[in-house]
């Protein structure tokens, strides 16, 4: 078993609650509580929330995470 770890982030809108939602469907678990920061540059805040999620066989970095 391997461990896979994503950070999900996007403009505080639907879309990340969305994001979110697709990976929990997809079988990913919240590690930790989300997160918000004010993106200065841009002027909007953007959220942040971690997944993780067990899969058979072994760890590659060329996987793409949101597939698994």
């Amino acid at each position: 078993m391997t461990t896979l770890y994503r950070f999900l982030t996007e403009d505080d809108t639907s879309a990340f609650c969305h994001k979110v939602s697709a990976a929990l469907a997809g079988g990913w678990q919240p590690y930790g509580p989300p997160t918000m920061a004010f993106d200065a540059a841009r002027g909007v805040m953007r959220c942040g929330q971690a997944v993780t999620k067990e899969i058979e066989g072994d760890y590659d970095p060329d996987m793409k995470l949101g597939q698994q």
